[in-house]
């Protein structure tokens, strides 16, 4: 699709810039709405499901051909729309879930954990979206695209694969009735060193998070 027919109104819905575009703006918008909170007992499960719809649109562009861009240089699009509000939502809905642990990278040998916060990961993401989305909206399409496969492998696709883990974990433990450890005041502040990490969750966790899934709380 030519960026000149982006706006036309026979645009094909089956195009992959329409796909992908439209994957990546639902996925802005149910964030979104999950962080004004008004529905704090079903985040846990409703984000494991965005985060996994977005990373069917992480891999589709991940196995595309290498996208170039249109224009050498990356056209102005101002100042960045500020998420500092939308990930102290998260952060205070989440808590006390909110620090997982993180392998940065799974091939570096001997690499030690590292704490890492969901809250921080979906506002990372959403920023890398954001930045596409108005390039896409400004009629940009190729590189809307280029920077979503670009930022894909540089940052927001490795972010996402480590919050879904972090998500899946959370409804794992709630399903099969296994509460979590306390975490013991550790934040992404401290090291970890070669230690495990554990969460603070347990009886807060099954009652807030586990009710919503059919899991009867933890004795």
């Amino acid at each position: 699709m030519s960026d000149a027919t982006l706006h036309a109104t026979d645009q094909n819905p089956d195009d992959f810039a329409v796909q992908i575009a439209d994957q990546i703006e639902s996925f802005l918008v149910a964030v979104t709405e999950v962080a004004k909170g008004d529905e704090p007992d079903s985040a846990v499960p409703f984000l494991l499901l965005e985060v996994s719809q977005l990373l069917l649109a992480g891999g589709r562009l991940g196995a595309h051909e290498d996208i170039v861009p249109e224009e050498r240089y990356e056209p102005d699009l101002g100042p960045e729309a500020d998420v500092d509000e939308l990930r102290e939502n998260l952060a205070r809905m989440l808590d006390p879930i909110d620090v997982y642990s993180e392998v940065f990278d799974p091939y570096e040998p001997r690499r030690a954990p590292v704490p890492a916060r969901i809250s921080d990961d979906l506002t990372d993401v959403i920023t890398d979206l954001r930045h596409g989305l108005a390039h896409y909206k400004a009629g940009r399409v190729t590189e809307a695209l280029w920077w979503w496969q670009f930022s894909y492998f540089s940052n927001w696709g490795s972010t996402a694969s480590a919050a879904l883990r972090a998500l899946q974990s959370v409804v794992a433990h709630v399903r099969l009735n296994q509460p979590l450890a306390e975490l013991d005041g550790l934040d992404t502040d401290q090291g970890m060193g070669d230690d495990t990490l554990e969460f603070e969750a347990g009886k807060v966790m099954a009652e807030e998070i586990g009710t919503p899934l059919g899991m009867r709380p933890v004795q």
